[in-house]
């Protein structure tokens, strides 16, 4: 496909006039009473373009709620702070936290039909359901979180250590995120990364050390991906943990660079989710929305702006071995060396320490 001359985006813009036929009859039956939906997601999951075609096809608004963290988007539907929330977006290593608490509706599988492309490793999961066996989340979307950074700024390929490093103090960045800055301290420190999210207060209290230690030397914890991008476009950090939008939206203009630490990469999983307050007239869109999330148009936008794959593989075959391996599906083994943060059973523990660092 890459020697035919045809571009990638005409490639992925012919897939994706093919599935929005397809798609079009199934999703036009969704007009109904309900004219708006609220989506919390992150704000490189959440583009209008993704979603356009959804609200042209059933006439239903997706509203956008982007979130600041997992740890907020949680507090907030725990206390309910967020009632007007439809669809959330709990990680896949997460999601027992919001099963746990009973604050999502069951999932019918069988009302989502593009679930039957999605890969295996996603659709047998047993992290989305609770303790007999009902389902309550759909991961739709999965990816890796690397070290971002200025070639032109760095000798050579940054690690995690280099995030502690006095020598860069002012230049770097982390995510206000307990589960991966504590993690990655706790990779610092020594800590295998098989264990890194089994870690009890002895290990969290080595890598609270390394974490107070490390703070005065960050220009800021990131909260949002395009703050930490604005950051980068005008000088203002040069190394960060973070996600890949930034290099994305930067490389054509500064020298960026994206590292995979041998000591870990961290990968993720979002998932799509109802509250279990949500409306049965709502619930009926929320179906229609996570099958769309599972199907071609979705993929097909987001591989090719946000280069992000679903988990789904329907337009994987579709794609040359250059967009397969743009979006890292070109060899699904890359998964095995992944690590899947996963919230541990001491979390509350993780976020006391969290606090700490950031208070220090």
């Amino acid at each position: 496909m890459a020697g035919s001359g045809v571009s990638r985006r005409e490639v992925l813009a012919g897939i994706a006039a093919g599935a929005a036929a397809g798609m079009f009859g199934s999703l036009s039956s969704a007009k109904a009473a309900v004219s708006e939906m609220v989506w919390a997601t992150w704000d490189s999951n959440g583009h209008p373009e993704y979603i356009a075609a959804f609200e042209a096809q059933t006439g239903v608004k997706v509203k956008l709620s982007y979130l600041s963290s997992e740890d907020a988007q949680f507090a907030a539907l725990k206390t309910g702070t967020a009632s007007d929330w439809d669809m959330i977006n709990p990680s896949l290593n997460g999601s027992w936290r919001y099963i746990k608490a009973g604050l999502l509706e069951e999932i019918d599988m069988a009302k989502i039909p593009n679930a039957a492309k999605m890969y295996d490793v996603f659709k047998t999961t047993p992290k989305v359901l609770d303790a007999s066996g009902k389902q309550f989340a759909v991961p739709y979307l999965w990816g890796l979180n690397p070290i971002v950074y200025r070639k032109d700024k760095f000798e050579s390929e940054p690690d995690y250590t280099t995030l502690f490093n006095e020598k860069y103090k002012g230049q770097l960045a982390m995510r206000d995120y307990a589960l991966e800055s504590i993690g990655i301290a706790g990779l610092v420190a020594g800590v295998p990364r098989d264990k890194v999210f089994l870690m009890e207060t002895k290990e969290l209290a080595e890598a609270k050390k390394l974490l107070v230690a490390q703070k005065p030397l960050l220009r800021t914890y990131w909260q949002t991906i395009g703050d930490l991008t604005n950051l980068f476009a005008t000088g203002e950090v040069s190394c960060a943990f973070s996600w890949r939008v930034p290099y994305d939206a930067l490389k054509d203009k500064l020298a960026m660079g994206m590292a995979k630490p041998k000591a870990g990469i961290m990968g993720w999983c979002d998932c799509f989710a109802m509250p279990a307050t949500l409306s049965a007239e709502k619930s009926e869109i929320g179906y229609k929305f996570i099958d769309y999330l599972l199907g071609a148009e979705f993929a097909t936008q987001i591989a090719k702006i946000g280069n992000y794959a679903t988990t789904s593989s329907i337009i994987r075959d579709e794609l040359s071995k250059e967009q397969q391996a743009a979006i890292f599906v070109d060899d699904m083994d890359v998964m095995k060396s992944f690590m899947w943060p996963v919230a541990p059973e001491n979390y509350s523990e993780w976020l006391k320490i969290w606090n700490e660092v950031k208070a220090s």
